[in-house]
């Protein structure tokens, strides 16, 4: 037996270390037939998703050229995932979770679909629904690999941010609602005559700001005027005879758009609010925002919170795709683990991790970058009634005269840089601030005056990217010199890992009139010592108890520090990621809950141990 043991661990051991190490892996099915399938232990990937986001169309006439991707709906069909997004033109296409192929459907709304619905009927047919207008047609298709899809011919009114759930019964139910006064509701549709509305209409549920405090509209749920955030993107997941209505507040272009739940033992309601929520909710890192999504069940059994994330610097519907894994806990709480949540994570495949963070860290963060040339260098962030404020950062250079760019190793999206020119005579450099083994990059392009909005078949990101541990001899990593491969979000995993304290981005030719990129992030292990474990945490929960202040001593060394809490100390669901501070202060708290904290401290060598966790009242 510890023979047996020591072989397995030796085996995991190189397989984390090979990128195109695999393994077998025994499944077993609903009729307890077993299969033995090669798994790929080390596929990872990173929110934002690295798909060829589509240009919008909706603020063309306003010059606004930007991508985007919000609003999710995930559906498996036949043992392949399709997933549907917003003003896309189109959808994806995925075997994996991981590798998303987009298909252009032969028949589609003329401005793309709006908070897209999507359902698979018993893997017979699958139903679409998302009008740009707010009605239309229901969709429907038994090869959506195809793209040829059939309308009904009745006409659905009321079908914005809606959910189309048909239940186990054949019943089926249209939730809707996108509103900051009016509450989510359902209506009966009769699936088997062209979804006619038949039976019960009544609403739902609405926020409830003055005990939820994840629920205000704003910026770390702060807004000086508005108090009332927004409901919308109702969502429904069924799961031992429960009924999960997923619903996302307060506003898709903040940090803290989050989704929460309501469960009911009917698709009617009544529902309760889960004491646990918000379900799914990422405020804090490079990437903030995972509301207005949608949960999904992998043919394995492993539940996928799809959802958006903001980016809000060309304007507030500025938007990127996230996937969390998620969960049922003994109580039949549902949650996501969102912790750490732009760094690497394992693919859908891993069989025990998948969607955990895989343990690399971020090797860049305000590391010394030098740039080819300076257009301008920018922090551009969209405010809640979608005015821009601009922020010009002057252009500082090094003693040997070269140009300085901090912007792209702030982990700040809304910073950018912006080149002189859109060609092979463009570079970026990174110092690292120490040597590290690098696994995986991830580029983050920024659209400057693109000129382009709708989607663009043949865009590609060709480039090179290099690394050297002196600054003197390169070695070239990545080549996507040739490449047809359109990633305003590219994930970079290194064919092997490689020891370097230089990083070298060489353009040859990206989308848009200049090339522009907001974040260059560097993920692998460092040479050094992680963290000491945080000392003397202190938590003030304020009067206003939807508010909370923390503040801890420093700890050398450390680039951050995650905060967990949740409802027991089992139960810790939440983590806010901070980068440079030991305070910190929340407003997402639901009044009437307490609640248990720890924290801890990271940086490009690993994770400390955690705190004691405390209780607060």
């Amino acid at each position: 037996m510890k023979l047996k043991h020591s072989i397995q661990l030796a085996f995991l051991i190189i397989a984390m270390v090979s990128c195109k190490q695999k393994q077998e892996n025994t499944i077993v099915s609903e009729d307890n037939q077993t299969e033995t399938t090669a798994i790929d232990t080390t596929q990872t990937y990173i929110n934002p998703l690295d798909i060829d986001y589509t240009y919008m169309v909706y603020n063309s006439a306003r010059n606004q050229s930007y991508r985007s991707g919000a609003d999710p709906a995930v559906i498996e069909f036949k043992g392949e995932y399709y997933m549907f997004v917003t003003r896309s033109f189109g959808y994806w296409h995925s075997k994996d979770l991981v590798n998303w192929t987009f298909i252009k459907p032969q028949q589609w709304f003329f401005e793309g679909s709006n908070a897209p619905t999507a359902f698979n009927y018993k893997d017979s047919l699958v139903y679409f629904a998302g009008d740009p207008a707010g009605y239309g047609s229901i969709l429907y298709t038994d090869d959506p690999k195809k793209g040829l899809w059939t309308p009904t011919a009745s006409i659905s009114n009321n079908i914005q941010d809606s959910e189309l759930f048909i239940d186990d019964d054949g019943k089926s139910y249209l939730y809707w609602g996108s509103s900051n006064v009016h509450p989510i509701r359902v209506k009966m549709l009769n699936k088997d005559d062209r979804f006619l509305e038949i039976g019960v209409r009544k609403e739902l549920i609405n926020l409830d700001e003055e005990k939820h405090g994840w629920e205000r509209f704003g910026e770390n749920n702060f807004h000086p005027t508005l108090k009332e955030g927004y409901m919308e993107g109702a969502s429904m997941t069924k799961h031992n005879g429960k009924y999960y209505l997923q619903y996302a507040a307060p506003g898709t272009q903040f940090n803290v758009y989050a989704d929460g739940v309501y469960v009911g033992d009917s698709p009617l309601g009544p529902f309760t609010y889960m004491k646990n929520n918000p379900m799914s909710f990422k405020p804090g890192g490079f990437t903030n925002g995972a509301g207005h999504g949608i949960t999904v069940k992998q043919t394995n059994g492993q539940y996928w919170h799809f959802a958006t994330m903001a980016l809000a610097s060309n304007a507030q519907w500025e938007r990127r795709l996230c996937m969390f894994p998620t969960y049922f806990d003994e109580d039949g709480l549902m949650y996501s683990n969102t912790s750490y949540g732009d760094y690497p994570r394992y693919g859908a495949n891993h069989p025990t991790k998948a969607g955990q963070h895989n343990g690399w860290m971020l090797l860049s963060y305000k590391g010394n970058v030098t740039v080819s040339s300076s257009l301008q260098q920018i922090m551009k962030f969209t405010s809640n009634d979608d005015e821009v404020e601009v922020k010009e950062i002057p252009t500082e250079t090094n003693a040997e005269g070269q140009i300085n760019s901090k912007v792209l190793t702030d982990e700040n999206p809304k910073t950018f840089w912006v080149a002189e020119a859109n060609d092979d005579k463009q570079w970026i450099t990174i110092e690292l601030l120490n040597e590290g083994t690098i696994h995986a990059i991830q580029l983050n392009y920024h659209d400057h005056d693109s000129g382009i909005y709708t989607r663009v078949e043949g865009l590609k990101h060709q480039f090179t990217i290099e690394t050297s541990e002196d600054g003197k001899n390169w070695k070239t990593v990545v080549d996507r010199s040739k490449t047809d491969i359109d990633a305003p979000n590219a994930y970079l995993v290194l064919d092997e890992p490689v020891k370097a304290k230089y990083v070298r981005y060489n353009n040859i030719k990206v989308p848009g009139n200049n090339f522009a990129m907001s974040e260059v992030r560097v993920f692998g292990l460092g040479l050094g010592e992680t963290p000491s474990k945080v000392s003397n945490f202190k938590i003030n929960r304020e009067k206003d108890r939807r508010d909370i202040s923390f503040s801890w001593d420093k700890v050398e060394g450390a680039q951050g520090y995650n905060i967990r809490w949740g409802i027991a100390p089992d139960k810790l669901y939440q983590s806010w990621q901070v980068y440079d501070t030991n305070t910190h202060f929340m407003r997402c708290l639901d009044r009437d809950i307490p609640y248990y904290f720890t924290i801890e401290a990271y940086n490009e060598n690993g994770i400390s141990e955690q705190t004691e966790t405390i209780y607060v009242e």
